[in-house]
């Protein structure tokens, strides 16, 4: 079991108060976790260790719960060196963000797991199984799923090598960095007109690449009017120069210089986890062109159809940027623990009235 794990301290991280012992509210909850027929059982796993997945435990952890999460280390910003746009942390390193929350999440006592999951079953008893690619199992009342999603970009060779470097799709994410630069805009589809007007905002130095996605007599009006130009012909590959994007070259032996490529990557949910539940992912269309697959959840809670599994992040909503995908994540966190006070509220009535009940008998 390959598990990383640190005891409560006396102190609540951040504050000078002393944390009380764990008390769950039922006595059927002793302590972090209770471990049944050698199955370890939560209250909540999350499934992705991402920073909505990150964001969610952090939440329940902070409200009492038995949380586990189960984190497969392939971050989806993980090629990237510098996160921005998140408030108070832009510039920061992604992987020191998530080092940061998984310290928090460990502190209030919530356990963090190396371990991909790979399917779930839902119990006679309403709760879930879930199975792991190293074979082990455990038990969960509830899950919040946010696995996120893996770029898959378009085939021109050596793209994947720059992705999250030179070979960007985000400007909001990257345009600063690119101001001003020589920038060439991939066609592969109907979106990369909108793409190259987009970042037109950050560079007046764009060139649509044609590639296979020739724009219309519409488009090219649209393009020529904020000095876009266009070069035709297919992208046949990146040229770099001392471990930098220098350029792109073009079937029949051109090339085109520009300092980063812009491209359109489809957006496909990792929902191995949920398709086994019976949630499948479903196509996500933009601009008349799939862009990626998604599964359905309410976005003010992120509970989905099934009861017991919400989500949180890009598995739901592809496009969110990282702060979209905390928000997600703390969200169905007050849901889950919503849900969970309300069910043990339940027990607890039904309890009570079981006994004025056996009281009552006993008088008879």
């Amino acid at each position: 079991m390959d598990e990383e794990h640190v005891e409560p301290k006396d102190r609540a991280p951040g504050t000078g108060q002393s944390r009380q012992p764990d008390q769950p509210d039922q006595p059927d909850q002793p302590g972090p976790y209770e471990q049944t027929d050698r199955i370890e059982q939560y209250e909540v796993i999350v499934v992705g260790g991402g920073t909505a997945g990150l964001a969610g435990a952090l939440t329940l952890v902070r409200a009492r719960r038995s949380v586990l999460v189960l984190d497969s280390g392939s971050p989806r910003n993980q090629r990237a060196a510098h996160l921005h746009g998140y408030l108070g942390h832009d510039g920061a390193s992604p992987a020191g963000l998530l080092a940061r929350g998984r310290a928090e999440v460990t502190g209030y006592g919530g356990r963090i797991r190396s371990a991909t999951a790979v399917a779930a079953d839902r119990l006679p008893d309403g709760g879930f199984l879930v199975r792991c690619g190293d074979g082990s199992t455990v038990r969960a009342g509830r899950l919040l799923v946010a696995t996120g999603l893996a770029d898959e970009l378009p085939a021109v060779p050596g793209l994947g090598a720059r992705w999250g470097r030179d070979v960007l799709h985000c400007p909001y994410c990257h345009g600063w960095e690119f101001r001003d630069e020589a920038l060439a805009v991939l066609a592969d589809g109907p979106s990369a007109v909108h793409q190259a007007l987009l970042w037109r905002q950050w560079s007046e130095r764009i060139t649509l690449l044609a590639h296979t996605g020739a724009p219309t007599a519409e488009d090219r009006e649209l393009l020529a009017a904020r000095g876009v130009e266009i070069v035709e012909g297919e992208v046949t590959g990146v040229v770099v120069d001392d471990d930098r994007l220098a350029g792109v070259t073009l079937a029949g032996g051109g090339s085109v210089a520009c300092r980063a490529l812009v491209v359109a990557p489809r957006f496909a949910v990792r929902s191995g986890v949920l398709s086994s539940l019976g949630l499948a992912a479903h196509p996500v269309a933009r601009d008349g062109r799939v862009i990626g697959t998604a599964v359905d959840s309410d976005p003010a809670t992120g509970a989905t159809a099934l009861a017991g599994v919400w989500l949180a992040g890009n598995v739901a909503a592809p496009m969110e940027k990282l702060a979209g995908a905390a928000a997600q994540g703390v969200r169905a966190a007050v849901a889950i623990n919503t849900d969970l006070v309300e069910a043990q509220t339940r027990r607890a009535l039904e309890g009570r009235r079981a006994v004025k009940a056996g009281r009552a008998g006993g008088d008879g």
